[in-house]
């Protein structure tokens, strides 16, 4: 199974959109389990590029978030009989996605490139008038952020992704995880104390020491 994934400019928005078509989400997925191939193929079309963004943030290369993404639709694909529709569709399959990618942090280096906070939402608005002084500073702070997002561990990154830079609400993002609320509530807390912690520490460019 070929999974195509689309422009990274249209992948947030692809995701709210599911949300709005669950009636016709329901029929695809009837269909799917009966074993209709074409069904399942607008499934992927629909989540492949919500569930790349996400392993993106988790794996060590775009490639590995490739394979990843492909991984997770064949498993799905090979698990939609037993799927029962306890919980959406999305939420299995991004679970299924972020279990994957956390086996293949496991066996990656343990210095993980970071994945650009933009790279999946489309290029930022730059304001022409702004003093080039405060656009480095702006610009060095968002690395040092990402930075930071990389050096969390791989439950503290997937708490803290799903939750403040994908925008899951908490039970989404709970579900996700494979964690209760309550239990995903503190990894999370935990990850945002560790990111501040380090931006607390980040002097921008020229700052006295």
């Amino acid at each position: 199974m070929t999974v195509a994934i689309s422009a990274p400019g249209r992948l947030y928005r692809g995701r709210i959109a599911v949300d709005a078509g669950i009636g016709e989400e329901e029929a695809l997925l009837r269909r799917a389990r009966g074993g209709d191939r074409a069904a399942f193929d607008v499934l992927v079309r629909r989540h492949a590029p919500g569930l790349y963004a996400v392993v993106a943030r988790l794996c060590e290369s775009p490639q590995d978030a490739e394979e990843v993404t492909q991984e997770a639709f064949l498993r799905a694909w090979r698990g939609l009989p037993g799927f029962q529709g306890e919980a959406r569709f999305f939420t299995w399959l991004y679970r299924i996605g972020v279990n994957e990618a956390r086996r293949r942090s496991a066996r990656a280096r343990p210095a993980l490139p970071v994945v650009s906070l933009d790279a999946y939402r489309g290029a930022e608005v730059v304001d022409r008038r702004e003093q080039p002084h405060v656009r480095a500073e702006r610009v060095e702070l968002r690395r040092a952020l990402e930075r930071a997002i990389g050096a969390l561990t791989v439950e503290h990154r997937v708490a803290l992704v799903l939750r403040d830079v994908e925008g899951f609400s908490t039970a989404q993002a709970a579900d996700v995880a494979g964690l209760g609320e309550a239990a995903f509530k503190s990894r999370l807390h935990r990850a945002r104390a560790v990111l501040r912690a380090a931006m607390a520490n980040h002097r921008p460019p020229g700052a006295e020491a």
